[in-house]
């Protein structure tokens, strides 16, 4: 097709003789609408056509454009989708300064933007309409005569009243307009640096800046959040110096916003601070924004300010004594909890003094409305504080713990407070699983902390209680568990003692028991995270022998094997998993238990191969799949004979499963494989690992050659090409494109010597028109029926050196759709929709 070799976006004869009856279709109120995702994908196609070509080419090749905006304005009562349409088709045109200027010649952008336009009509009540208006003009915003055209007619206050508009998205979209519109103005105009005075500001930015400062002065808290929406979105996208002078000139307007206690839209001020204070641009650590920030951190309430504290925590210019105070707010309702525990205070606070009302925190602490909210900000920001990796400022870490573990114990109902506060904090939480999901989260977080190991015995006590409990929900649960694993990996790295080893063996045994219990739980989903937890230990723990000991003398073990025949499949593939991770300490460690080794082992394999074959559900055969290929990787599978047999059992499975992720799973197997062979029989150059350059003798190509045949890699790699499921054909070129190199490492392919074609060389190339077909050829037959051996040697190295790989992963890299994509096929899918299509272009059968 003439498009495929241009710009396959490019605006070619077909696509000219096609758009003059698109227009007309659209146009055409007889006609039945096109849906919405064609005409965003036309517009789509127009951006790409204007960004080729800014000059007026667009329009003199295609005066249809310009003749169906005419049409459209000429009707009574055109479509909102489609007088959306035409106005933003109207912006994109109009973003080149010579295109808009000939629409304006044409008297046509005055119709579609200005006052006596849809503006007046009822078709304004539409929201799609006026989100068409509003994109339409914003891109029109890339040159001044737009600008000046928008301000002289009054756009401006059409804008700033869709600022408020009821469809968030028009609301959203007139604000980033504004934004445009005043960086447009101010920047190309401004030689010289501003100042606070008016005069010294371009029109077009006087207008705005006014009517943003009368905004912030007015009565209306609808008024007042618009602006400061518009000045947050403003100082966080653009850097330019003339912000500074913009900020001086409203900086005492904020301030009064500030200090009224009657305003609503406080948390809004934070925001506009946070981005603020992370423009390059205030950088002056003696200036008055810092105070002005150091203000709110004192006279707004922990919800309003904590995003504000946090994101000046991760702001590295932040002057110290700020962060400390930004700290101290996050930390307030923590201490509030802590003090509130016990009367009189039983260990030392989080804080020496506080930074806002600590009455005020205490309030909000205990009304049921907000004690929840609080608790949760607070600690999602202070888990996100944790997660960086270098803390801006010291935590005080065993108090922060002994308030969570007292958030917990609030919540369970094991914690009886002494003080009224803590009585009624205690009420409002006991059962509150947000606040115990948020708390396990930032106790999992802070098991990375080295200055909490003092209080370890008592946090296993409470994370116990929450395993233990039957009020304990799953998802609480399953928080639980995280918790848990992170602090006995903590644990683990802390016993060095005789007295740390007792403590370390007892809490595993406990934990153990619970797990036991947990493995039998009438609800699947705690089966299910109670494998998972069982997992993540397995993983980081292995090597410890105290681990190893609880673990093998409890029944966890056979109860997890229990669970591969679990009737809900989520549990049967974690069961999967833990088993195989099982494996490594039950089998394949060379201190695993002699008696009875073998057979367990060989019993445990039959029954992953039997889920693997027999599983009815996706889930559990995922996940034996890339079991079986980490015990490959990491050489449990035995010697390379007995490898290979494994390799081929699991392959002849594989390949003919229904579920592209097993295939998916098979071709790594496959890969990895692949990988260790070549590399054990030291060919001259392993596709996936570095090894000796030196030169490769027949005899282990051979070798390698027939193991892979007799393996039945290649019927299963050449099927998986034509799958008709992308990432499988990808993968599988990959994989021969690196045996390809390996075999034959100079880029060449082979050519035939022989003036007649063997039969061998016949099938190969039965073999490469077929993979060129793709999906389409997934049935193939791979059984030598049409001349190719996939278990021949001779044939797979000469299939290896024929085709052309390199080209195959390209074909399988393009986008299936990407011909049904192309501007003429939406062309004809809007005529066909539309009914326009010519009875000769129909398809017809």
């Amino acid at each position: 097709m003439e498009w495929s070799c241009r710009c396959p976006l490019a605006m070619t004869r077909e696509c000219s003789r096609l758009l003059p009856r698109v227009c007309a279709a659209l146009a055409d109120p007889r006609q039945p609408g096109s849906d919405d995702t064609s005409l965003e994908k036309l517009l789509d196609w127009f951006r790409e056509l204007k960004a080729l070509d800014p000059t007026m080419q667009l329009l003199q090749d295609n005066p249809c454009l310009t003749e169906f905006i005419t049409s459209v304005l000429a009707l009574p009562e055109p479509s909102p989708s489609i007088l959306s349409f035409t106005l933003r088709l109207a912006g994109i045109l109009a973003s080149s300064e010579t295109r808009f200027q000939h629409l304006q010649q044409e008297n046509l952008l005055l119709r579609l933007f200005g006052r006596n336009g849809p503006l007046s009509s009822a078709a304004w009540e539409d929201a799609s309409v006026r989100s068409g208006w509003v994109e339409g003009v914003r891109s029109m915003m890339d040159h001044h005569p737009a600008l000046h055209f928008l301000c002289s007619g009054g756009g401006i206050d059409v804008i700033f009243t869709l600022q408020g508009d009821p469809s968030l998205f028009v609301a959203s979209a007139a604000s980033q307009l504004l934004v445009d519109m005043l960086t447009l103005s101010v920047e190309p105009e401004t030689a010289t640096p501003l100042s606070t005075k008016d005069c010294d500001w371009p029109a077009c930015a006087r207008m705005i800046i006014k009517r943003i400062e009368d905004s912030l002065q007015s009565s209306s808290a609808s008024h007042i959040e618009q602006s400061l929406k518009l000045l947050t979105t403003l100082f966080g996208r653009c850097t330019a110096p003339w912000t500074v002078a913009l900020w001086l000139g409203m900086a005492e307007k904020i301030e009064s916003l500030l200090t009224e206690e009657t305003v609503q839209a406080q948390h809004m001020l934070a925001n506009l601070l946070l981005n603020v204070a992370w423009s390059p641009l205030f950088c002056d650590t003696e200036g008055s924004f810092w105070a002005l920030v150091t203000s709110a951190l004192e006279r707004l309430t922990p919800v309003q300010v904590g995003p504000l504290a946090v994101g000046l925590l991760k702001l590295y210019k932040c002057p110290q004594d700020v962060k400390i105070q930004a700290l101290t707010v996050l930390l307030q309702p923590m201490d509030c909890i802590l003090r509130a525990a016990s009367q009189p205070l039983e260990y030392a606070g989080l804080l020496d003094e506080s930074v806002s009302d600590p009455i005020a925190v205490e309030s909000l602490l205990s009304s049921k409305s907000t004690c929840a909210t609080v608790l949760c900000q607070t600690l999602a920001h202070l888990e996100e504080l944790l997660s960086l990796i270098c803390l801006p400022v010291d935590l005080p870490c065993t108090s922060l713990l002994r308030s969570l573990m007292t958030i917990l114990q609030f919540c369970n109902g094991f914690l009886r407070p002494a003080s009224p506060l803590g009585s009624t904090i205690s009420r409002i939480l006991i059962n509150c699983f947000r606040v115990q999901r948020s708390a396990l989260d930032v106790l999992a977080a802070l098991s990375e902390q080295r200055s909490c190991d003092m209080l370890i015995e008592n946090l296993f006590d409470v994370l116990l209680a929450y395993l233990e409990s039957p009020n304990t929900s799953p998802t609480v649960l399953k928080k639980t568990f995280q918790a848990t694993s992170k602090w006995l990996v903590r644990l683990q790295e802390l016993s060095c003692s005789n007295s740390q080893q007792q403590q370390t063996e007892k809490i595993l045994e406990d934990v153990f028991l619970v797990l036991q219990k947990r493995l039998c739980s009438p609800c699947w989903e705690v089966r299910d995270s109670s494998l998972e937890f069982l997992t993540v230990l397995i993983k980081h723990l292995r090597d410890q022998d105290e681990f190893r000991q609880s673990l093998l003398s409890s029944e966890v073990p056979r109860l997890t094997e229990s669970l591969l025949e679990d009737p809900e499949s989520y549990v049967r593939a974690s069961a999967v998993t833990a088993v195989g991770h099982l494996a490594f300490i039950t089998y394949f460690a060379p201190e695993s238990p002699a008696e009875g080794n073998q057979y367990n082992k060989e019993n445990t394999v039959a029954k992953l191969q039997e889920i693997l074959s027999t599983d009815p559900e996706g889930f559990p055969r995922r996940a034996v799949i890339s079991i079986f290929t980490k015990w490959l990787r990491q050489g449990c599978t035995g010697q390379l004979e007995d490898t290979e047999q494994f390799v081929s059992r699991v392959v002849q499975t594989v390949e003919h499963d229904l579920d592209w992720e097993v295939r998916l799973g098979g071709l790594e197997l496959v890969q990895v494989f692949c990988t260790q062979t070549i590399c054990q029989l030291s060919l001259p150059k392993c596709p996936y690992a570095p090894v000796s350059s030196a030169v490769t003798s027949s005899i282990h190509q051979d070798e390698s050659l027939q193991i892979f045949c007799r393996a039945k890699l290649f019927s299963f790699l050449f099927r998986s090409l034509c799958d008709c499921d992308k990432p499988v054909g990808q993968r599988a070129c990959n994989i021969l494109l690196g045996l390809s190199n390996s075999f034959y490492p100079i880029s060449t392919l082979q050519v035939s010597q022989g003036t007649e074609e063997s039969p061998v060389e016949h099938g190969i190339a039965w073999l490469e028109r077929t993979l060129k077909q793709g999906s389409l050829a997934q049935n193939f037959p791979t059984d030598g029926g049409n001349g190719v051996d996939f278990q021949d040697p001779e044939s797979m190295m000469l299939a290896l050196g024929t085709i052309d790989f390199i080209e195959l992963c390209y074909e399988l890299s393009k986008s299936s759709d990407y011909v049904e994509k192309s501007p003429e096929s939406l062309l004809q899918d809007i005529l066909a929709t539309a009914g326009a299509i010519e009875e000769n272009e129909a398809d017809c059968y």
